[in-house]
């Protein structure tokens, strides 16, 4: 890489930790006041999907859908012909999400991060009341780009009015990317796979939401194999990613993105183990991550502290509060470590 390439003018923190999203229990006050006090530097607005449908991914995701509606229909979400009760306790779940930055932080001055579902998992997800996922029928993948767009630019403004000194940043959350570009998304029966759609038309759907939002947009993909040239074709300012599924002794996965960091983007750098099984992390052990890959992609060390984001590797719905607020708490470390 050259070292002596200019980074962007940053519309993004660095040398910084944040959430991915999601974590345990169900008292949103309790979970805003933990992550601005634990991720003061760039706080977001947590998801709790034990709360039940309509807290979690895709009944979140929907609640932002304009004139779209959704229901639930033997435990999956499906299009529906008008607003009904699952979609109401969606929306009132985001509702009160967003009153409690009011009462609680509305002061907020800095960086602060919220996320939604992207147009991909969305439809991917999404049923079709005819039958089969919206991702089949062209047309309404097209629909439902439109209609998100719309309801994401909506709820920016809202959050941007509740904390008027914040810089808002939106998280796309494309867990089923992958899989979409590359055939892997089980139809209804799981016997099939619907056929991947072209990284033209991934590109173009993605471009729309982020030309739509009005403010800087990260992607967030804990797959292999992410198209980080693609998210940036798209318009987002950086990728969020599961740093254990980086190949660090394979070109294909980590020079496309080592160029792009070389470029300014920025990194969302999940290094922070979140598996309930798994040992609990330490900031040098998480810092050591994110180093180990810079060092491979041949990147000034300087620029980590403009370019790279620390957070856990995925979400954290799973951990007891004691284990999330450790893991953290290593991310700050390592945030810091990586600053300094």
């Amino acid at each position: 890489m050259n070292e002596g390439a200019p980074v962007t003018e940053r519309v993004l923190p660095g040398g910084v930790a944040t959430g991915i999203g999601s974590l345990p229990g169900v008292d949103v006050d309790e979970a805003v006041r933990r992550v601005f006090g634990e991720l003061p530097d760039f706080p977001h607005l947590p998801e709790l999907p034990a709360r039940g449908p309509g807290a979690e991914l895709v009944g979140r995701g929907a609640a932002l859908l304009v004139d779209l509606p959704v229901q639930l229909y033997a435990g999956r979400w499906q299009t529906a012909s008008k607003k009904g009760v699952d979609l109401r306790r969606s929306i009132d779940f985001l509702e009160r999400d967003r009153d409690t930055l009011t009462d609680v932080v509305s002061d907020h001055d800095g960086f602060f991060k919220v996320s939604a579902a992207g147009p991909w998992t969305l439809s991917a997800a999404l049923q079709r009341r005819t039958g089969g996922a919206m991702l089949r029928d062209r047309g309404a993948v097209a629909d439902l780009t439109d209609s998100l767009a719309e309801g994401l630019a909506r709820y920016v403004d809202d959050v941007s009015a509740r904390l008027p000194r914040a810089r808002v940043v939106l998280q796309l959350d494309e867990p089923s990317l992958v899989a979409v570009l590359t055939g892997g998304i089980p139809t209804e029966s799981g016997f099939s796979r619907y056929p991947a759609v072209e990284r033209s038309v991934v590109r173009e759907h993605l471009s729309r939401i982020i030309a739509t939002v009005g403010v800087p947009v990260v992607v967030h993909c804990c797959a292999q194999a992410v198209p980080v040239t693609l998210l940036h074709e798209a318009g987002a300012e950086g990728v969020a990613l599961d740093m254990s599924l980086l190949d660090l002794d394979s070109p294909t996965s980590m020079d496309p993105l080592g160029e792009l960091l070389d470029g300014g983007f920025t990194l969302f750098a999940g290094a922070a183990e979140t598996r309930p099984e798994q040992d609990e992390p330490t900031g040098r052990g998480v810092a050591d991550v994110v180093e180990t890959a810079w060092r491979r992609w041949g990147l000034e060390p300087d620029r980590r502290r403009d370019q790279v984001v620390v957070t856990p590797a995925c979400g954290m719905s799973d951990l007891t509060w004691p284990r999330a607020r450790a893991t953290m708490a290593a991310c700050v470390e390592a945030a810091h470590r990586i600053r300094d």
